[in-house]
């Protein structure tokens, strides 16, 4: 029996992704594909970002997914979960089957106390 993945637990949503936790995503950051899809500034700002994750400012996410095997699961995150939310659906639309948004984005991942770089 094949081992559940984080997509097959994440919550299922209207629109063709799943949300996930920032708690989930903090317990397999390791292992997954991380995109952030803030400003550069952002990124490196005072919310930081979750070791591991790659950014992708939203302005070029459909450039950059065309490298991206449209089978991986994959994360996205922003600041409040908002622009992480319109990107995930961005993907889905392009063909990607395994998207998952973190609720809360940055904002709800550090209040919860989970690891982060500056």
């Amino acid at each position: 029996m094949q081992a559940r993945t984080l997509h097959d637990q994440a919550t299922p949503n209207g629109q063709g992704f799943r949300d996930v936790t920032p708690a989930a995503v903090a317990g397999l950051r390791d292992t997954l594909h991380i995109v952030d899809v803030r400003q550069p500034a952002e990124f490196t700002g005072e919310l930081g970002h979750i070791p591991g994750a790659v950014l992708v400012p939203l302005a070029t996410l459909a450039a950059a997914a065309r490298a991206w095997d449209p089978s991986a699961e994959i994360v996205l995150v922003c600041r409040s979960g908002g622009r992480s939310s319109s990107a995930a659906a961005h993907l889905v639309a392009a063909g990607f089957s395994r998207v998952m948004n973190m609720t809360g984005g940055m904002l709800a991942y550090r209040a919860q106390g989970l690891p982060s770089e500056p």
